[in-house]
């Protein structure tokens, strides 16, 4: 196998490692659990149904509800299931008339969040934290667009997470090189613009066209490298959202993301022609250069992960209202069709707020959240608190085949129309070799390795070639941790090994899958290993370095990582 990385490497001692809660633990979906709001025309919500109230579809198909509970004002109100004859059992482990634990999982995007924006809102978090329940916890994280960095650790004191919000303040926000790279973007873009407006002037008045590309809509070089850019920046953030809800996993009680993000839109190129009116011609054309993700598709793995791990997602408009324009989002849109697409500020930046609206507004609706738009980031721990006092809970056992497909939630209320319900809206089936995959690459981000038991990883002497480092890399497998099984006269297994890079800016390779089989005359000695041997290609930087191998007879995982720097 050979893995080539984005950038360089070198040979470093094995890093510091640490537990975080869930980490090492394998996501086991035998219930799927549903936050269902229901709520009248008005917006008020709806108490007092029951599990015969309720029509759960799955694909299509109507679905078992297993287990039932109804939580009003922060306790639980058990019910009996519809088709349950042994009872409900307590949902996340909360009995009848017990008060509920909610976790709130706050994600502080540093990557795309200029300072200024960033700490208003953490402010503003801090002072609502008398809003929380008395079980209520929170812990904090923040991604800097290379690594996530733990704040603080699932904590109730309400003294240690306004500590936290502080250290959370004083650290370096990267918004601003966001917003120079977009500059320079816009600043390609009116001058053509310009040319374009000088060439159309021509035309009219002397019927010729100096310019015969002025025309063309297609993304511009200038244009083509920052959508591609921009793209690659938000899945390194959407994967460090990822990685956070997986290594937060398993906390019992209600589960809750506050996703501050800096200003991630729903679709890069589109943000990027920045022109309501010629949009679609301009992407259209674009592709025929590079394909982009479809909108919403940068946001599939953390809507799958959130709906898997029953998390429910509130992302807060860090920027909040754009002060280049007079109209809130809140209250409309406005007139499009009014504005100039290539000349001032006021359609471009309404455009691009409206991308980052729909973005948020996507994750929100998809895992049965709200999004916290413009003046909302004020309140957004008040928000979210009131939000998930009073709701269903249902849950149901799935078909389960491991097979990475997606699958289709709807809930409705028997007879009643009248009634509106909010619900995420799906789930995966996640196999096993993804979840160790998104366990290396959570582990690549935040600095430790997936388990806690240890793989012998070697270096070699690096070979430079052609402006690229060959370094030969031998992995050292326990036998004690894994399982084989006789057959044929011989002791055999195939294990998955999976390799991950990422270099000193937050650039990372994808994730290598190879198998390595075994296989002897005899059983294992105690203490006995094998070794597998690979060269990993890589550009002359430092580099952090993932290594798990699966045994897909025992399920175990062996991890470690290293931190490598020439």
């Amino acid at each position: 196998m050979a893995l080539v990385a984005l950038v360089a490497l070198a040979a470093a001692p094995l890093g510091a490692q640490r537990t975080l809660p869930g980490f090492a633990e394998a996501i086991d979906v035998r219930v799927v659990n549903l936050e269902v709001v229901v709520t009248d025309r008005d917006g008020n919500r709806v108490t007092g149904l029951g599990p015969e109230q309720f029509l759960l579809e799955v694909d299509g198909e109507a679905t078992a509800i297993d287990f039932f509970s109804e939580v009003r004002d922060g306790r639980a109100i058990q019910r009996s299931a519809a088709g349950n004859a042994e009872g409900p059992g307590a949902i996340g482990g909360v009995a009848d008339g017990e008060a509920l634990r909610t976790n709130y999982l706050v994600f502080v995007d540093d990557y795309f969040s200029i300072a200024r924006d960033r700490d208003r809102v953490l402010d503003n978090l801090r002072q609502q934290l008398t809003a929380l329940g008395a079980l209520d916890r929170v812990a904090i994280v923040a991604y800097d667009g290379r690594t996530i960095d733990l704040i603080s650790n699932w904590t109730g004191d309400r003294s240690e997470i306004a500590a936290a919000l502080d250290r959370a303040q004083r650290r370096d926000a990267f918004g601003t090189q966001r917003l120079a790279e977009l500059r320079t973007n816009d600043l390609d873009r009116r001058q053509r613009a310009e040319l374009a407006l000088t060439n159309l002037e021509r035309l009219e008045q002397t019927g010729e066209l100096p310019d015969p590309n002025f025309m063309d809509t297609r993304l511009q070089p200038v244009e083509l490298a920052y959508a591609n850019r921009l793209t690659d920046q938000v899945e390194k953030s959407v994967l460090a959202a990822v990685s956070t809800l997986r290594s937060f996993a398993g906390p019992p009680g209600r589960r809750v993301m506050l996703l501050l993000s800096g200003g991630w839109p729903l679709s890069t190129p589109e943000y990027t022609v920045n022109d309501l009116r010629a949009t679609a011609a301009a992407v259209g054309a674009g592709s025929l250069d590079n394909t982009f993700p479809g909108p919403g598709e940068l946001y599939e793995p953390l809507v799958d992960t959130a709906n898997l791990l029953g998390y429910t997602l509130y992302p807060i408009d860090v920027p909040g209202q754009n002060r280049e324009i007079g109209v809130s989002a809140e209250e409309g849109l406005g007139d499009f069709e009014r504005l100039d697409p290539t000349v001032g500020a006021g359609s471009g930046a309404t455009a691009r707020e409206v991308q980052v609206h729909q973005a948020l507004g996507y994750i929100a609706d998809r895992t049965g959240g709200r999004a916290l738009l413009n003046s909302q980031r004020d309140e957004a721990l008040q928000r979210a608190v009131e939000d998930t006092r009073t709701f269903y809970w249902l849950g149901f056992t799935p078909k389960r085949n491991e097979d990475d497909a997606a699958h289709s939630i709807e809930v409705q209320i028997v007879g009643r129309p009248d009634l509106r319900v909010r619900a995420r809206d799906g789930f995966v089936d996640l196999s096993r070799g993804a979840e160790v995959t998104m366990m290396v690459e959570s582990a690549l981000l935040f600095g430790d390795p997936p388990t806690n038991k240890p793989l012998a990883l070697e270096f070699g002497k690096p070979q430079k070639r052609r402006g690229k480092i060959d370094l030969p890399l031998e992995v050292g497998i326990s036998l004690d941790e894994i399982t084989l099984i006789p057959q044929n006269g011989q002791w055999i297994n195939e294990l998955e090994i999976r390799v991950t890079v990422m270099d000193a800016v937050g650039n990372r390779s994808e994730t290598q899958l190879d198998t390595i089989p075994i296989a002897g005359d005899y059983q294992p000695r105690p203490g006995q290993s094998w070794f597998y041997e690979t060269t990993l290609r890589l550009r002359d930087r430092e580099h952090r370095i993932v290594v798990a191998v699966y045994d897909p007879i025992s399920g175990a995982i062996l991890s470690s990582s290293a931190e490598l720097q020439l």
